[in-house]
């Protein structure tokens, strides 16, 4: 069997994803280690034998294909975030890397470790390749020929022995603090206003003078409300409500939005009202459909002008698994379902322009998809020198992400769509991630058994640990009492700093939204560069 597996590694890869798969489902303390589980399958299959490893190409094309789709689905929240407290959380994560550091220094000292070992101790508990790679090509221009290949072997067996449970002590220790702190995801993404737990709608009469005569977009923009409104009855007289109507007293109005928010609503409009003129179909039809044409992918809802151009509105959007409230700087996807209200002989020429074909929604756009894999693989080749002489580069892992982040954010170029559909970008990401995690797996899965039973490989095991369990819960402690950030953002920002995808895989698990992808995103970047030249800086002072 072992023949057979090392002689084809499809088959190896198949089944270390069939069996890491299912485990991944199995509940263990109230949680799951979801896709990680992989990593763990991958290990415990490479350590059978030495020869049982994926080729690096597995791996590195898994690492690639993840951190573009995460980067593409966070690139507009990553840049919204710096305009908040983007700065704040980056500087945050830059410390604690540097109070890792400064742990992964303490063990030198105490356990007389080689400098070589603390490095990759420290790379190796934060899970992070570049950072070893960065050390490697340190050691590359600061060591004699004689020496080199036995050097170059010391940092890469600590980190090794250090990775697995890099991985498995941030699990735990998120673990720990949402069970300490009796964490509720729901309802710290409705605060957060991520997603809304349910929209309902109801029809409301006008009876307050206040709200008469002045345009819903302005009233909308004026109070803050996430609400839609649908249509409006005046004087007998049924028709949908554009961005420009303007309500009068005895007017009927159906509004959508979540139950709180209609609450305050109908508070100042007037009073619910027992006639449903969202249940007359005869003149005003709704449709749901799915956004499949491009030409509409990537562009503001204002523009294009729906109610006056279509008689039109868009009363609700589903993303994935999430409702989102639309309003006019929405950005339509492909993917999008939207709910659509318009007057009964207008529903054709409206499918029509937004597509409502499944199948469109389900395909990719190779062309661009393959320009920014490019653009984000040239961009981790470039070389970024630093004071002291040093070079680094931000590698396969941080090139992609911030390419992907950068056209995510832009959505469109002329007739380039960068943006992937919903469905499309979660398979791409789910079987990247599953590719990274089977090829890291069974790559140190002999190294680390082996090393972890001779030498000081248990010395290195329990500092790795340490160093990752205490940057966790200083993390999780500093960010969530002190910093005040919801932790779903706060556990994705923690797969950021330890830029580990199998951790991201984990939280987003926990939480059971997108919020993880938008904390990981906003200092995935900041943290691979910190941690590649801190893994250099270390090296040469302890040298």
């Amino acid at each position: 069997m072992i023949e057979l597996l090392r002689d084809n590694p499809l088959l190896l890869l198949f089944v270390i994803a069939a069996i890491g798969w299912p485990l991944g489902r199995i509940q263990i303390g109230g949680g799951r280690l979801g896709v990680a589980a992989v990593l763990f399958t991958g290990l415990a299959v490479g350590a059978l034998n030495p020869e049982l490893r994926l080729p690096e190409i597995v791996y590195i094309l898994g690492l690639v294909l993840f951190v573009y789709t995460v980067g593409l689905s966070s690139g507009s929240s990553f840049f919204a975030s710096l305009r908040r407290r983007g700065l704040r959380n980056n500087l945050f994560v830059v410390t604690v890397l540097l109070v890792a550091a400064g742990l992964s220094a303490t063990a030198y000292r105490l356990l007389n470790l080689q400098p070589t070992e603390a490095a990759g101790l420290f790379s190796g508990s934060l899970t992070n390749t570049p950072a070893l790679a960065g050390a490697l090509e340190f050691l590359k221009a600061n060591v004699s020929p004689g020496l080199l290949e036995t050097v170059l072997a010391e940092p890469v067996v600590a980190y090794s022995i250090a990775y697995p449970i890099g991985v498995l002590g941030m699990m735990l220790a998120v673990s720990l603090a949402q069970r300490l702190w009796r964490i509720d995801y729901r309802r710290e993404a409705k605060r957060a206003g991520a997603f809304d737990l349910k929209l309902d709608n109801r029809t409301v009469r006008v009876t307050r003078a206040a709200a008469a005569k002045t345009q819903l977009s302005k009233l909308v923009q004026e109070h803050g409300w996430r609400v839609v409104f649908g249509r409006i009855q005046h004087k007998g007289q049924l028709g949908l409500a554009d961005p420009r109507s303007r309500l009068h007293l005895g007017d009927l109005v159906t509004v959508v939005g979540p139950p709180d928010q209609l609450e305050i609503v109908t508070e100042y409009l007037g009073e619910i009202s027992r006639q449903r003129i969202d249940l007359e179909h005869s003149e005003i039809d709704y449709r749901r459909l799915f956004v499949s044409n491009p030409r509409l992918a990537g562009r503001r809802l204002k523009d294009l002008q729906l109610p006056r151009k279509h008689g039109a509105v868009i009363t609700r959007i589903r993303r994935g698994d999430v409702y989102l409230i639309p309003n006019g700087e929405t950005i339509l996807e492909l993917g999008d379902r939207v709910r659509v209200l318009a007057q009964r002989d207008q529903l054709g020429a409206v499918t029509e322009l937004l597509g409502d074909s499944y199948r469109a929604v389900s395909e990719i756009d190779v062309l661009s998809l393959g320009l920014g894999l490019a653009l984000g693989t040239l961009l981790g080749l470039v070389p970024i020198p630093l004071p002291g002489g040093l070079t680094l580069r931000l590698g396969l892992a941080g090139g992609p992400l911030i390419a992907a982040l950068v056209l995510g954010a832009i959505s469109r170029t002329g007739p380039f769509l960068w943006n992937l559909p919903y469905s499309a970008n979660l398979t791409l990401r789910q079987f990247g991630l599953v590719l990274f995690l089977a090829g890291v797996g069974s790559r140190a899965g002999y190294t680390f058994f082996t090393t972890l039973v001779q030498g000081n490989g248990l010395s290195l095991f329990v500092s790795g640990a340490v160093i990752t369990f205490i940057t966790a819960l200083l993390f999780l402690w500093m960010g969530y009492r002190r910093l005040k950030i919801p932790m779903s953002v706060l556990t994705g920002m923690l797969a950021g700093l330890q830029t580990q995808p199998a951790l991201l895989s984990f939280a987003a698990d926990q939480s059971g939204d997108e919020l993880p992808n938008v904390g990981y995103a906003s200092v995935y970047p900041v943290a691979t560069i910190a941690k590649i030249i801190l893994a250099q800086v270390l090296l040469a002072w302890l040298m």
